[in-house]
């Protein structure tokens, strides 16, 4: 129970911390701050784009295929549209997203914290007057907390166009009469489901990888280990929270 106690003391620990980062606002911005922001966004944000925008053109492509495979035995080709909308926006857009993040940002928190504390750097930035929560911490979660949302969006985008390319070339269904059906079928509230799941796996995301990181101990192993363990919680927690979001969503649905 001594270390269940360690972990959940460090999590509390950073937490309380970056309550404190988030009431400070303006205060104590310095250049070196600014330039962790600067290089977070670029690390979780535009290096995603290329690898986010071809699985949203897989997921998009498989779901109109399946659609139409099934929707075909019951004459109703005409609702992939629909369905491929609906999935994406609600479902497979944010999940896939904050999965793809995991694997490359929060495995890299949890691997360049975990790396730190091991050579004691986290010690040295606390001796030269440094939070090293706001410093490492407070970066990675603005970043992720503003890009994730962005790459959903784009994910959201690339995977309905991919889906209605692929419909009109291979499925027969008209183009148009596709992107009429999203645009008739589809609700801001299914967007706005996907980007409120998006802010949640962004901060679960980067809550456990900076976590497991701070908890590394025991030499270049802890690091590899910290890593593992950083992406199969995040995404078992990530899940979990699909899961509570698609429940409450279904609760308070419109009758």
């Amino acid at each position: 129970m001594n270390w269940l106690t360690r972990d959940f003391s460090v999590l509390f620990w950073m937490i309380t911390r970056l309550i404190a980062c988030a009431r400070m606002g303006h205060e104590g911005r310095k250049i070196f701050y600014l330039r962790e922001i600067a290089k977070a966004f670029s690390r979780i944000g535009a290096d995603a784009i290329p690898i986010v925008s071809v699985i949203a053109v897989s997921i998009g492509v498989i779901l109109s295929l399946q659609a139409a495979l099934q929707l075909e035995k019951v004459g109703a080709v005409s609702y992939v549209a629909s369905l491929v909308g609906v999935t994406i926006l609600t479902e497979l857009g944010p999940l896939l997203t904050a999965i793809i993040v995991t694997g490359r940002s929060g495995a890299s928190f949890a691997a360049e914290i975990a790396t730190m504390q091991i050579y004691e750097e986290i010690d040295a930035l606390e001796v030269i007057g440094l939070d090293p929560v706001r410093f490492l911490v407070w970066p990675k979660l603005l970043a992720m907390v503003l890009m994730v949302p962005c790459l959903t969006v784009l994910a959201d985008f690339v995977g309905i166009v991919s889906g209605g390319v692929f419909s009109s070339v291979f499925l027969g269904i008209d183009g148009r009469t596709y992107f009429q059906e999203s645009v008739n079928f589809l609700r801001l509230r299914f967007f706005y489901t996907g980007l409120i799941k998006s802010l949640g796996f962004a901060v679960t995301i980067t809550l456990i990888g900076c976590w497991q990181g701070f908890l590394a101990r025991d030499g270049a192993v802890d690091v590899g280990l910290r890593t593992t363990r950083a992406v199969v919680q995040s995404i078992f927690v990530i899940v979990l929270l699909d899961l509570f979001f698609t429940a409450v969503n279904y609760l308070v649905r419109p009758s």
